[in-house]
């Protein structure tokens, strides 16, 4: 736990650096806000391209080998069931807390935003057009497999994995053996460069926040404070939720968990990328005890389907710019539009921006002028923090879940 506590520290320290330099380059030296932004993100840039460079070849090997030595195909149903009703449920109850907090706090009735100009969401207004149910079978289906790979399509990486899993599986232990071991070594690599790339996070952190302060300075705090305080205030309650659900499922050892994926919560926090703590977060939760083929099979999964923050940020954000704008939804409009935002949400995974781009198509479908969403633009990176800490967070706990609910969870921490 010492290495552990040391990289926390290290983030802590890294993130309390990016936003004095940020502040100071953007109070002392307007002139250079610009240049220097876009320089020193270059250091969350090699952070996050390190962490993308071993996610495919990570969930890969770990899914194969996980799926291979189950052997049992009920086993493998029966874990993806329990798995898929976790999704499903948190993924309603997400968008319900957004739903009915954004309704009881009205933040787009109280918040006086400057108009900004819509160019700034003209990217978002024409990606969030094409969206089909086509779409949806080709994000899923790999046309390549080493398309998917190099594009970091995680989804069609853990669609052919278990099929190729599954395959070996059936192949009884003399032909798959010695692949599974082979695959099993790699995953072990894998795993061990996690630790070296880790180490470069804290200056990915600092770069990352010192970039968006230096070009936002502080002031966008007081403008958007009450959208701001709003909406951490229904992640702190969508939090609760999930912990309480944790603890009655996790007991005392929620705590533990708690302490071991603190380091990955705080580069999801610092960086905007849930992605960049995947291999982090499969490591962590193999030395809690959770079973590796149990984690190899759920995780990749979650980040596909199981994005809790994102899905309360949808409804949140959809009904605050209908605020804005004065547009009144009846009940049963806001009970479709989150049935709307439960299915166009699984099939976007993995797009940059995904949240946004959904809210557009959302808003497009409800009357709603889709060009709010340049209102909420400013500040979504601060929310984007907020929102991919909690899918951290709700990966973790589904995974630990399932593990616990299968018996497969160890007692004894591990060491991987």
């Amino acid at each position: 736990m010492k290495g552990q506590n040391k990289l926390f520290i290290a983030i802590i320290v890294a993130l309390i650096l990016g936003v004095g330099i940020g502040g100071v380059i953007h109070t002392q030296y307007p002139e250079s806000a610009e240049p220097f932004s876009k320089n020193i993100k270059l250091l969350g840039t090699v952070f996050i391209r390190l962490v993308q460079m071993i996610i495919a070849p990570l969930v890969f090997t770990t899914l194969v080998v996980g799926i291979a030595k189950m052997s049992d195909i009920k086993m493998i149903g029966r874990v993806g069931t329990k798995a898929m009703l976790w999704f499903i449920s948190a993924s309603l109850v997400s968008l319900f807390i957004g739903l009915m907090l954004v309704n009881w706090l009205e933040p787009g009735h109280v918040t006086k935003l400057p108009i900004q100009d819509a160019a700034a969401a003209e990217d978002l207004l024409k990606s969030s057009k094409g969206f089909s149910l086509e779409d949806f079978v080709k994000h899923m289906i790999p046309k390549s497999l080493f398309e998917a790979f190099a594009t970091n399509e995680v989804l069609q990486i853990v669609v052919f994995s278990i099929m190729f899993g599954v395959a070996l599986a059936n192949l009884g232990e003399d032909y798959s053996k010695p692949v599974v071991k082979l695959f099993d070594i790699i995953a072990h690599a894998i795993l061990k460069m996690v630790g070296y790339i880790m180490w470069f996070a804290p200056f990915g952190v600092l770069g990352s926040i010192a970039a968006v302060v230096a070009m936002n300075g502080f002031k966008i705090f007081e403008v958007y404070a009450v959208y701001l305080r709003d909406f951490f205030f229904a992640l702190a309650v969508l939090w609760l939720v999930l912990l309480l659900v944790g603890y009655l499922i996790l007991g005392n050892r929620l705590f533990e968990l708690l302490r071991r994926i603190k380091a990955p919560l705080l580069i999801a926090f610092s960086t905007t990328s849930s992605e960049a703590v995947f291999p982090k977060l499969v490591e962590e939760l193999e030395k809690f005890g959770c079973n590796n083929r149990v984690v190899s099979f759920i995780l990749p999964l979650g980040y596909s389907f199981n994005l809790d923050g994102s899905m309360m940020y949808m409804t949140f954000a959809s009904i605050f710019i209908a605020q804005i704008y004065g547009i009144e939804m009846s009940l049963g409009q806001q009970i479709t539009m989150l049935l709307v935002l439960m299915l166009t949400s699984k099939g976007i995974a993995g797009v940059p921006r995904a949240s946004l781009v959904i809210i557009v198509a959302t808003c497009s479908m409800f009357g709603i002028p889709p060009e709010g969403i340049a209102l909420i633009l400013p500040i979504d990176h601060f929310c984007d923090m907020g929102r991919s800490m909690t899918n951290v967070l709700g990966n973790a706990l589904a995974t630990s879940a399932v593990s616990k609910w299968e018996g497969q969870l160890e007692n004894t921490p591990q060491e991987v």
